[in-house]
């Protein structure tokens, strides 16, 4: 109790029931799928992991108070069960079920009598959440040449950095924790891989980390759920050579474990995150050309495949633009052999677009990456030769014209976003 007595009911016990404002705040925050608890109290409920199911105490006196609040949100995701535990809720005996499945809920109960027993005073939703600023900076690494380049919140690319680690090619990268970076698996030249580097929000490239799951090139990797990661599908090689299996990345950039995965297995494509919480794998090959995309939720499941809009195509660039949307642009198209100089917007909800002109040289090979907050950059790739140059792409996704690059031409690299900071 917070000492202070204001409006507050009078019990029929005699005793003075708390307010909201006088209750008392459990420490400890509930993460169990079953909490039991007592009139007086407000608790944080986190169902991040598991529903939780709450039984309330089997006695209660008129005036009684209790309040939950959704600590992460995820109500919405994983529900909060009440269990009255024989007495009435809303005038319901305890044999009916109530739920509470709403994000950011909170739910403030009080006790009436035998006849209604506990009554929602309020259980109202906070519409909105803080939103994390958007990655301001980029990081080109890795590829036929083991160096990086990074990307100021201008679109800057910035001379060759040595790099960091095992030189490999053909990996993937993706913005995680906010602000920070992962490169994930690739080749080495005589060896798939299951490596990967962090890198932190100054843009240094840490060394080796012992990879978790299957080795593979060729894969993609984009931002999901605000502050985590996942890596998909990719090359193995052997009689099966293509798999559609998944790597979650924590908030810490702490790599799970295979997760198999769902849909087309196939290499070559890319992903990116959208919609600010949600990500999209695009594309591929499995000895064909695809044109087919694979969205991704907010607790990093992969939904089933959905055929395509445009042209089919590998080895193509992926990046986030305008806070929300995505775009696909370049690739190869090997059903025609052609390299190709166009693009696919992705809308807010994971609605790709059908094919635009690109501008620019087409190409295969390349990557791409979000800097600026809300804008992204294609850079580098292969056209009969490795090539260094970018094109910018502003917050309504029209691509730019070539731009000479700066640093070793290559090709079969990463990109991703770092940085809150300008």
């Amino acid at each position: 109790m917070s000492g202070t007595v204001t409006n507050n009911t009078l019990r029929d016990s005699g005793g003075i029931a708390a307010t909201a404002s006088g209750l008392n705040w459990v420490s400890t925050v509930v993460t169990g799928s079953t909490a039991s608890v007592e009139s007086g109290n407000g608790y944080w409920i986190n169902t991040t992991s598991n529903t939780c199911t709450i039984t309330l105490p089997s006695s209660a006196e008129k005036g009684d108070q209790i309040v939950f609040i959704d600590y992460a949100r995820t109500w919405g995701t994983n529900k909060v069960i009440i269990d009255p535990n024989g007495l009435n809720y809303q005038g319901q005996d305890d044999s009916y079920t109530i739920e509470y499945n709403t994000d950011g809920q909170s739910l403030n109960i009080v006790y009436s009598d035998a006849t209604k027993g506990w009554i929602p005073l309020d259980d109202d939703a906070t519409a909105l959440e803080p939103v994390a600023p958007p990655t301001q900076r980029g990081i080109f690494a890795y590829g036929s040449t083991h160096v990086s380049n990074l990307v100021n919140s201008s679109g800057v690319v910035a001379t060759d950095t040595s790099g960091v680690g095992t030189s490999r090619y053909g990996l993937a990268a993706a913005s995680y924790g906010g602000d920070k970076a992962i490169f994930g698996y690739g080749y080495t030249g005589s060896a798939y891989s299951s490596l990967t580097n962090l890198v932190n929000n100054s843009g240094v490239i840490a060394a080796d980390v012992t990879g978790v799951g299957t080795i593979r090139y060729s894969l993609a990797a984009a931002s999901y759920g605000t502050d985590k990661a996942i890596f998909g599908y990719g090359y193995v090689g052997g009689g099966s050579p293509y798999v559609s299996l998944t790597n979650l990345v924590s908030n810490v950039g702490v790599v799970a474990s295979d997760v198999t995965g769902v849909g087309t297995a196939r290499e070559g494509l890319k992903a990116s995150g959208y919609g600010t919480d949600k990500a999209i794998f695009g594309y591929g090959n499995t000895g064909s050309s695809l044109s087919m995309t694979n969205l991704v939720n907010t607790s990093g499941v992969v939904g089933s495949d959905v055929s395509g809009v445009g042209t089919g195509r590998q080895q193509l660039g992926a990046a986030g633009y305008g806070t929300d949307k995505a775009i696909f642009a370049y690739g190869y198209d090997g059903d025609s052999s052609s390299y190709l100089s166009l693009k696919n917007l992705v809308s807010n909800s994971g609605v790709v677009a059908a094919d635009a002109t690109g501008v620019g040289t087409g190409r295969a090979n390349l990557a791409a990456s979000n800097y600026g907050g809300d804008k992204a950059i294609f850079g580098y790739g292969y056209l009969t030769g490795n090539l260094s140059l970018t094109n910018l792409v502003n917050n309504v996704g029209v691509v730019a014209a070539d731009v000479t690059g700066v640093g070793t031409a290559r090709s079969n690299l990463a990109a991703a976003g770092y940085s809150f900071s300008a």
